[in-house]
């Protein structure tokens, strides 16, 4: 059974049709600001720290498994799994416009991608069903939100493992590593972000991406949206000059649109993990079973390759790590 739950409409299809659209490149940065978005420019207030508060300096690890993964459909009596089993369906908060990570086909109307494969790798956990998922179809900024309001069970979002957001919610060991760079016109004479001074670069609202740009200290003017997509819908209007991302996300928007390219260094590293609820203790270390799982028989190495394997080299899994 797969139940989708739409919270935000389709804006952007992931169709090279769509995507194509060479004739709105303008040369720089626009003029006109994106309705709704926030636009600033420079580094944070002194003294903060891209993606941390106030006394909060380190991540911390996961919680290890414990023993080996019970048999579907017999999850143990008082466990959040058997609250997921009994409730006859996984809730999981994805994105649907991240074309080879989490979109949605244009042809079967089906959710794909890596994170999507992660999700039914859960549900086949617990269920023997991969297709027992509800998702929700989350903006970036709330996918912390969504876990703390118990709308969901899981977040796998391109979920990056940051010290503030430890203080809301707990993550699995981190099943990807991804770096952040820049999307340019495939025209463009820009190699590094230094050459975008001044220019507006657009990112996803409440991402660490967003934190990054706005600490650079080279004058850009950071557009934030609610996503990825709606920041592309602006790039290719020439109201942007630029699009950060971290590169398997990129990797999908230049694969579906030969007017792009991905260009310049790694500005920042990111671990991509599943985000669940703090007091669910036992479900984090059912879902670091499922992982190591897909590590040891190969599951998550294929997953990657069939859908990041246009990058090169292709992102390998992150290895596991725990703090106990």
């Amino acid at each position: 059974m797969s139940v989708v739950n739409i919270a935000r409409p389709v804006r952007y299809l992931c169709v090279a049709a769509v995507l194509a659209v060479a004739s709105l490149w303008v040369a720089g940065a626009g003029t006109a600001t994106p309705s709704g978005a926030a636009v600033t420019g420079g580094a944070p207030a002194p003294g903060t720290t891209p993606g941390a508060t106030s006394g909060c300096t380190q991540t911390k690890e996961s919680l290890r498994p414990m023993g080996a993964l019970p048999a579907p459909g017999a999850m143990p009596r008082g466990s959040t799994m058997a609250a997921i089993a009994g409730r006859g369906r996984l809730i999981a908060g994805v994105d649907q416009g991240k074309y080879l990570v989490g979109y949605r086909n244009p042809m079967t109307g089906d959710l794909q991608g890596s994170d999507i494969d992660i999700v039914r790798q859960i549900a086949a956990a617990i269920f023997g069903d991969p297709n027992r998922v509800q998702f929700v179809v989350l903006d970036v900024a709330d996918r912390a939100g969504a876990i703390e309001r118990g709308q969901v069970d899981v977040v796998v979002n391109t979920f990056t493992v940051t010290c503030d957001r430890q203080q809301h919610v707990d993550f699995s060991t981190a099943y990807l590593a991804a770096a952040q760079r820049v999307l340019v016109p495939i025209n463009s004479k820009v190699t590094e972000i230094e050459g975008l001074t001044g220019a507006q670069v657009c990112t996803s609202v409440g991402s660490t991406t967003e934190q990054v740009l706005r600490a650079l200290p080279i004058g850009l003017h950071v557009v934030s949206l609610p996503g990825i997509p709606d920041c592309m819908v602006e790039f290719q209007r020439g109201r942007v000059a630029a699009v950060s991302s971290d590169d398997v996300i990129l990797a999908g928007l230049a694969a579906q649109d030969p007017q792009t390219k991905v260009i310049g260094r790694p500005l920042a590293h990111a671990l991509y993990a599943v985000g669940m609820k703090h007091d669910a203790t036992d479900f984090v270390r059912f879902v670091n079973a499922v992982l190591e799982r897909a590590r040891s028989d190969g599951s998550l190495a294929h997953s990657d390759q069939r859908w990041l394997g246009v990058l090169d080299p292709v992102p390998q899994p992150a290895p596991a790590r725990y703090r106990d």
